[in-house]
């Protein structure tokens, strides 16, 4: 039954379920930092940490970390320093996004922590110096990159954008990350050189204590090697490699050290469990070689993700911390303390009370939260595997783009092997096509002396014959009938011998003419061989002819021997015996010439072999060389082909790149010149909300004034115009045209705010229209700027805007103050007059401010003398300040008169700029009224009758006044004169002097209000809404009357600037028609 009630005694005790909850809150994470933030010398156990993460989250920054940790005994033990540094380290990386900005107040904390331990030379005592040293120079790091999350990883357009196209921020940026990286080695060699192989290794309890840290120090140095490594290449890109020696030597010394630590990282058992430890490439990346960016891998390094841990008996909860439902004494020891007697009035009527609606809602609302606090945890659990998942997923293909990247590089060397190899073949192709017509040549040229040896060995046989057949002949002659017998038989053996010798002739011609064809055939080159043969052939035939003619000769002989035998018969018998002798000597001679022809023919035979072995190397090494030749020639065309395509599709692609770039420049000048007419026209539109602001209708302003902020809007315009033109025919004058339009857009602006000013003081008509201009002319100024940003009409709006800005000037012009009542003889002796009038009230006003000074030093004491002091210093001072400025004006018209009048005198200088005159004699007179009433102001303030308030307004006043001045003789003086600059410097002065007396009496103001402030400690409660609620009646009112002021002071101003004008000869009827 007493369950039932619970809630409501919780609530009856003042606390909601809130509050119950954030207690719990805060017990949980004042458990778990404790927890994980002890004096034990362990690595900090992990699910310790997650608590403390999760816990950041759900308080939205690291603010109950750092209240939590404040309370440890860092100064006092180092191992708990030194487990709070890992674990703010973690946090910062892992936690929520706000703890990397609640940390940097505490950074003097960490410092005074390092510099504590830092005394300490053995044991944690250097750990915890470079530990907090690091952690300063990260937090460092986070405040001057901001945007730079707190795990370090980043995105490539997240890293582009943080130091955009500037070479400068990659420059401090690169540098930013090196002293980091330095800070990372420094720790990691610090806990190494710290570690006792015998005592504190990595797999003891101490070692591990002080190795857990190194594994977010590798995941941070993993992050920092790739931007410095995009970064550097990036300034090689832009610098030259002189300016960036420095960074690349600290960069290979840091390379040097970081490759170290992974390797000695890699081979610690401790390591191997909690992290996957990358390695460096063999070479540091080249930095003077811009393609050696492609073989850059971003070194990874994998956390295995853990298991999670079974949750812990949680001793804090919300119902084990009020009641224990479980126990059988609590409804004994409710009713002793609920009971009848001590419940007074309460009636249970015996029966269990009914429960309240409200109680079980706040039940279920606590059930529902919890369920959501599940919910919650489980989605993170889940999102947290969802992103190791895709950082795996994301190393695998940062190593497969590696892997393609040395492949490409491969193929790339491979192509230009190939190329090379090529480029030989057709070298070899050209040597063998010239040793292949050398040895055709030879081959030809041998050929050609074979047959005419054996053309001359036919010959000689044929010779030798017809000697054999003139001696046959010859002993036919010397016998009768056997003898020509003999000669007929002769005659037919030779006809023989003839039909033999052409037979073989015919066989040779038929054999050379099969060498012929077989060679033709195979070479087309022997064709001169073959012709060379036909002119042999038509040679060898020629002398067969001639050996026919022979023939016929010889059997004209033998005719002429018939019929010379009778005659010869007689001397036959006598040269029988000669004959005989001649016969024997022939037959020797024979014999001879039958072994010269065996020989011959043995010769030839074996030149016929060679020849034939000869032809048929050739043959073979012609077939392979040109088989050769064919493919390099395929393989040529298909590189030429293959070389052209990617020749067409670079071509192609400048040409889209030229074309993109052509479009992202027009893009850009677009951009360019809509963000700079944006900005013209908030200019503009910021002048023409003016004259609807309650508090611009008390700033005033004179015709004169107006008319020279007037001018400059005008030239501006005629700038445009002609920029505009220019940039119409040359798109590269953007500049020009921007500069030209950021200064009509400040020019147009300023002469629209003065002429409000300008209609607050005139009259009512004449301000209403000359409002009604300016708000045309503001109009007229942004449709002219929307014109140049669309490029159309931009002339017309122009002359168009042009226009309205002469009628403002115009309008300007008939505002102008009249002096018809002085006469133009007069006008220069008035002007002395009027700047000697003012000196003097400027002189008597400084020497009442000192009588009034000797006066209240002799009648006040304490607070009210320091105030008066202070102001009537201040007003001192202004005054001396401004009769600095009237001499230096007066000294400006001087040279201004001597330079412009000529030969003719100072009145009629005067006379003809009767209007510049006139500005001169408003200024001067406005000077001396001011400093008149400052005098009488600051009287009345230190008798006590005044208030500051009417300091305030008459200094504004007169440093407006002085302006007025300034301004007015700047018109007509030179802009190199050195007495415009020291007019320039007293008007600086004045303007300082006025800020001394606003300043003076402002705090005087405040010092008085401080007196007089009530004491409201001792008022009751019923006393302290009275006053309240009398304050906001007072608020109210002031605020009525403080808006009717304003009103009535606008009145003011305007019936002020009629009454002026008339007492210097403004015409009533003119204003009042105009």
């Amino acid at each position: 039954m007493s369950s039932l009630h619970l809630p409501r005694v919780v609530s009856q005790r003042g606390k909601s379920s809130l509050e119950v909850e954030r207690e719990n809150f805060e017990r949980r994470q004042t458990n778990a930092i404790h927890k994980a933030v002890n004096s034990q010398e362990t690595p900090v156990k992990e699910k310790h940490v997650r608590n403390t993460i999760l816990g950041s989250f759900q308080d939205g920054g690291a603010s109950m970390f750092w209240t939590i940790t404040g309370k440890l005994p860092l100064q006092g033990n180092p191992i708990v320093c030194w487990k709070f540094c890992h674990v703010l380290h973690k946090l910062m990386r892992d936690g929520h996004q706000h703890v990397v900005h609640d940390s940097m107040k505490y950074r003097s904390h960490l410092k005074d922590l390092g510099k504590l331990w830092g005394h300490l030379k053995e044991g944690y005592g250097k750990l915890i110096a470079s530990y907090c040293r690091f952690l300063i120079q990260r937090l460092n790091f986070h405040r001057k990159f901001p945007r730079i999350p707190g795990n370090l990883t980043m995105s490539d357009d997240q890293f582009n954008k943080i130091c955009g196209t500037d070479v400068n921020n990659y420059f401090e940026f690169s540098i930013d990350m090196l002293d980091l990286l330095d800070e990372i080695i420094h720790l990691q060699h610090n806990v190494f050189g710290s570690l006792d192989m015998s005592r504190s290794n990595s797999m003891t309890t101490a070692g591990q204590c002080r190795l857990a840290p190194l594994i977010l120090a590798i995941l941070d140095s993993c992050q920092l090697y790739d931007y410095l490594v995009k970064s550097l290449f990036r300034l090689h890109a832009s610098l030259t490699p002189d300016t960036l020696a420095g960074h690349r030597e600290r960069f290979l010394n840091g390379y040097k050290k970081l490759k170290q630590f992974y390797h000695s990282s890699s081979n610690l058992q401790y390591f191997k469990t909690l992290v996957q430890v990358p390695a460096l490439p063999e070479e540091p990346p080249n930095f003077l070689m811009a393609s050696d960016f492609s073989k850059h891998v971003k070194p990874v390094a994998v956390v295995p993700q853990e298991a999670d841990p079974e949750p812990e008996q949680d001793l804090d909860t919300p119902d084990d911390s009020l009641l224990d439902l479980s126990d059988p004494q609590q409804p004994d020891q409710f009713e002793q303390t609920f009971g009848q007697n001590n419940m007074g009035s309460f009636n249970f009527n015996g029966r269990p009370p009914e429960p309240d609606e409200r109680d079980l809602l706040i039940d279920r609302l606590q059930k529902e939260i919890e369920q959501l606090k599940e919910e919650l945890q489980r989605v993170k659990a889940e999102d947290q595997r969802v992103i190791l998942s895709l950082k795996d997923e994301i190393n695998k293909l940062e190593k497969i783009l590696s892997e393609l990247r040395l492949s490409a590089d491969k193929a790339l060397k491979e192509n230009d092997s190939l190329k090379k190899e090529v480029e030989d073949a057709r070298v070899a192709v050209i040597a063998a096509e010239k040793l292949g017509d050398a040895e055709k040549q030879s081959k030809a040229n041998q050929e050609k002396f074979q047959k005419m040896k054996d053309i001359y060995s036919k010959l000689r046989e044929e010779h030798v014959q017809l000697l054999r057949t003139h001696a046959e002949a010859s002993k036919q002659l010397t016998a009768d009938k056997t003898a020509l017998e003999e000669k007929e038989q002769i005659i037919k053996e030779s006809k023989i011998e003839n039909e033999r010798l052409e037979k073989e002739r015919n066989a040779v011609q038929e054999t050379l003419q099969k060498s012929a064809d077989d060679v033709t055939q195979q070479l087309s080159i022997v064709e001169v061989a073959k012709s060379q043969l036909e002119i042999d052939k038509k040679e060898l035939e020629n002398k067969v002819q001639d050996l026919e003619n022979c023939k016929v000769t010889l059997d004209s002989e033998l005719q002429e021997s018939h019929e010379a035998a009778s005659t010869l018969t007689a001397q036959l018998l006598e040269a029988q015996q000669a004959m005989e002798q001649k016969e024997q000597q022939l037959g020797a001679q024979l014999a001879e010439l039958q072994g010269q022809l065996a020989l011959t023919l043995e010769e030839k035979n074996k030149n016929e072999g060679s020849l034939g072995e000869q032809l048929s190397h050739l043959q073979n090494k012609f077939d392979s060389t040109l088989a050769e030749r064919l493919a390099a020639e395929d393989k040529l065309s298909q590189d030429i082909q293959s070389l052209q395509q990617r020749l067409e599709q670079t071509e192609k692609d400048g040409l889209e790149m030229q074309a993109k770039l052509k479009e992202n420049i027009d893009e850009l000048h677009r951009k360019l010149l809509g963000s700079c007419v944006a900005e013209g026209k908030i200019i503009i539109n910021d002048a023409l909300e003016q004259h609807d602001n309650p508090t611009h209708t008390t700033v005033t302003c004179t015709a004169e004034y107006l008319l020279l902020r007037a001018e400059p809007a005008l030239s501006s315009l005629k700038k445009l115009k002609s920029s505009y033109d220019v940039y119409n025919t040359d798109k590269k004058e953007l500049e020009e045209l921007v500069s030209n339009i950021n200064e009509f857009s400040h020019h147009l602006g300023d002469c629209i705010i003065h002429g409000f000013a300008t209609s607050h003081s005139a009259q009512i008509e004449p301000g209403q229209q000359l409002a009604s201009i300016c708000k045309d002319v503001g109009v007229s100024g942004v449709e002219l700027l929307d014109s140049v940003e669309k490029r159309s009409d931009v002339n017309s709006q122009i002359d168009k805007t042009v226009q309205q800005v002469n009628d403002l000037m115009k309008l300007a012009e008939d505002l102008l103050p009249k002096m018809e009542d002085v006469k133009a003889e007069e006008i220069g002796d008035l002007v002395d007059k009027e700047m000697s009038s003012t000196t003097a009230a400027i002189e008597a006003a400084a020497a009442k401010i000192e009588e009034m000074l000797k006066k209240t030093r002799e009648v006040t004491t304490g607070t009210e003398l320091e105030v008066n002091e202070r102001i009537l210093d201040a007003c001192t001072a202004l005054m001396i300040a401004i009769k600095e400025l009237m001499e230096q004006s007066r000294d400006l018209q001087r040279e201004i008169i001597a330079q412009g009048r000529g030969t003719s005198s100072a009145k009629d200088f005067y006379k003809k700029n009767h209007r510049w005159t006139e500005g001169l004699l408003s200024a001067a007179k406005t000077v001396g009224f001011g400093a008149s009433s400052l005098m009488e102001s600051a009287d009345r303030v230190v008798k006590g009758e005044g208030k500051f308030e009417e300091l305030i307004v008459f200094a504004q006043d007169i440093a407006a006044s002085t302006a007025q001045l300034v301004v007015a003789s700047k018109v007509k003086a030179d802009k190199n004169s050195k007495t415009l600059g020291l007019l320039s410097n007293a008007s600086k002065r004045v303007n300082n002097a006025t800020g001394n007396v606003v300043a003076s009496a402002k705090t005087g103001s405040q010092v008085i209000e401080d007196q007089g402030l009530m004491d409201f400690s001792k008022m009751t409660l019923y006393q302290t809404k009275k006053m309240e609620m009398e304050a906001q009646v007072k608020v109210l009112e002031l605020e009525n009357e403080l808006k009717k002021e304003r009103m009535r002071l606008g009145e003011l101003r305007k019936q002020h600037y009629q009454l002026a004008g008339e007492s210097e000869g403004w015409e009533v009827d003119q204003g009042k028609k105009s």
